[in-house]
């Protein structure tokens, strides 16, 4: 999943979200002089919904939906169209409106700044000038974030030409994501009870 569902995931605890949202940009054990113990724990959080997306049923078979030479790069492209999928019918899957809650996110890492590697500011800036995530809802943004990501990878890839082939099998991957996306909700919530400090 990508930025947008990590942080609905961690629920209202913002140093979860936090943690979330650091998830993709902190390697190795988090520092414990550096991060509070709700921020590790929503670094872990991110990472238990990677491996458990990755091995859900539903998410490999939408992963099989995609074509040679796309099929390769799934997991990203998968990422980034369910968050599309999320940010489209947000108020459904959160009850809060989409606006909002990306304002407050991207406020969130504002507020956290000290915590942030440089990676991730760069890639605040990144979301303030495309007011993600809720801008993930425009194919057009979503297309040109497939693009940017397409050129840091270091070898030729098919990303900025992935985004009509996810358009034409939408409702596959929609139904996809419908089956997938409440499980992994339960998942996220029962993960974080398990592990309540």
């Amino acid at each position: 999943m990508n930025h947008l569902a990590h942080a609905l995931l961690a629920g209202d605890d913002e140093d979860l979200q936090l943690g979330g949202m650091l998830g993709d940009f902190v390697h190795g054990q988090p520092d414990p002089a550096l991060y509070a113990p709700r921020v590790i724990t929503g670094i872990r959080l991110h990472r238990a919904i990677d491996v458990h997306t990755d091995a859900h049923p539903e998410v490999l078979a939408a992963k099989a939906l995609l074509p040679s030479p796309y099929r390769r790069y799934a997991g990203i492209l998968l990422d980034m169209w369910f968050d599309h999928c999320l940010a489209r019918d947000f108020p459904r899957w959160s009850g809060q409106p989409l606006l909002p809650y990306s304002d407050a996110l991207r406020a969130l890492l504002w507020r956290g700044d000290a915590l942030l590697p440089p990676a991730l500011r760069r890639f605040r800036g990144y979301m303030d000038f495309h007011q993600l995530p809720a801008g993930y809802a425009d194919r057009a943004v979503l297309g040109q974030a497939l693009a940017g990501i397409g050129q840091r990878l270091s070898r030729a890839n098919p990303l900025d030409s992935a985004l009509p082939v996810l358009v034409e099998r939408e409702a596959e991957l929609q139904r996809c994501f419908e089956a997938f996306f409440p499980e992994l909700q339960r998942f996220a919530r029962e993960w974080v009870e398990r592990h309540a400090d």
